[in-house]
């Protein structure tokens, strides 16, 4: 369909200023804010953080972020930082998975779990 033009998850966030900074530090801009929502962008793809949280919801939560390449980018971000700053648990550098994908696993600060996925293709 060319009506659509964007699809947009609302991810959810226990801390909401914790997970602005959380994902700027993964190369996310922050390019507007009216709370309890922000949106944040890399490229031309964004998503709504929204200021809820639902443990069930946050901890079954996934995105994808597909890449070019998974290794540059996971060579971009400084993991420790990531831990520390965040507390979050030690991400999954990339390896190839059974499913035949390329994938590193980072948890943001809510339980997200974003796979940074290789483009096959």
């Amino acid at each position: 369909m060319d009506q659509v033009l964007a699809l947009r998850p609302f991810v959810p966030a226990k801390d909401f200023a914790l997970s602005k900074r959380f994902y700027q530090a993964l190369g996310f801009r922050l390019t507007w804010e009216e709370p309890p929502v922000a949106m944040l962008k890399m490229g031309s793809f964004s998503f709504i953080l929204q200021d809820f949280h639902e443990p069930a919801l946050a901890e079954n939560f996934m995105v994808q972020l597909l890449v070019r390449d998974v290794e540059s980018f996971w060579d971009e971000l400084d993991i420790n930082a990531l831990m520390i700053d965040f507390a979050v648990k030690p991400p999954q550098a990339p390896a190839i998975q059974p499913w035949g994908m390329k994938v590193g696993f980072i948890t943001d600060p809510s339980g997200v779990l974003w796979h940074v996925a290789e483009t096959p293709f």
